[in-house]
């Protein structure tokens, strides 16, 4: 990326943010956006795998920082099950100039500080959950959890969100120097039909590779009919496209956004909480 943009990083990815969710209908994943930002951008999978102290990818730290503010600042709505989408003040932004994103920031900016400029400068930011805003504090929690399990831990999770998603026969060979290879399930399509699936699991905070995406379907060549990679991390553009490539065998990418989608529709890992609002339109009446 071109080193003459000033301000903090992430505002850069303002504008690009706001073209790829036009582009791709107005809404969109969080990953789905990120990938046509990168892809957009001309980023190279090391510069979108570049980590943080944390290991998350400092890319998508980044655009989910730019997401951030451009919810505050009325261009994107709030997200619901991790979908962002553009509001008819964003699309009208479109396409928007890095000093008209600068002018967005300080706007933002002087929310949370009465020196809205104090910070323009910085380049560091903390990190910040993809898919996270104000209404999805369990989300973030959640992810922390499953970051926080060991790999094995990891591995009776996917086996056990295998089977709350329909899989039979599911189990955990834990053997190593099998090639990548976790576990196994029997996916019952009907009564006629079921498909064999080897699994893997990938407790990454960073972005899993083409590379382990080509060796994960060779240790299963031959074994199985599909494969599946879970991961709490993320997977490159190159990735996605190796998963999908013509004449190999399909393999189903889980990232970490996609696993917690899956956690909320079958309700593992989090219990549904029913909260109540005032109704003022019955004391209305009453007057």
């Amino acid at each position: 990326m071109s080193t003459e943009y000033s301000g903090p990083k992430f505002v850069r990815y303002f504008g690009p943010v706001l073209q790829a969710l036009s582009e791709l209908g107005g809404s969109g994943r969080p990953a789905e956006v990120a990938d046509r930002v990168a892809t957009a951008l001309h980023l190279s999978d090391a510069e979108v795998a570049e980590p943080l102290d944390n290991g998350a990818s400092r890319f998508r730290n980044q655009v989910a920082w730019a997401r951030f503010y451009l919810v505050k600042a009325g261009y994107l709505g709030s997200s619901k099950r991790g979908v962002w989408s553009l509001t008819d003040k964003g699309k009208a932004a479109i396409p928007m100039s890095h000093a008209s994103a600068l002018t967005v920031f300080a706007q933002v900016q002087a929310q949370f500080t009465s020196d809205p400029e104090a910070q323009l400068e910085e380049e560091a930011v903390p990190a910040l959950p993809l898919a996270t805003d104000a209404n999805d504090d369990y989300r973030v929690a959640l992810a922390n959890r499953l970051h926080g399990l060991s790999p094995s831990a990891f591995e009776r999770f996917a086996q056990r969100l295998l089977r709350e998603a329909g899989f039979q026969d599911v189990l955990v060979t834990g053997k190593s120097g099998d090639g990548g290879i976790d576990g196994v399930g029997l996916l019952q399509v009907n009564p006629l039909v079921s498909f064999k699936v080897l699994f893997q699991c990938k407790k990454y905070s960073g972005s899993v590779t083409p590379s382990h995406v080509r060796d994960f379907r060779g240790s299963m060549q031959g074994r199985a009919d599909k494969g599946i990679i879970i991961s709490t991390g993320t997977f490159t553009t190159e990735a996605r496209k190796e998963s999908t490539r013509d004449g190999a065998p399909p393999i189903e990418l889980i990232d970490g956004e996609r696993l917690l989608d899956m956690c909320e529709e079958l309700e593992l890992g989090l219990r549904a909480k029913q909260t109540y609002e005032l109704d003022e339109s019955l004391f209305a009446e009453l007057d």
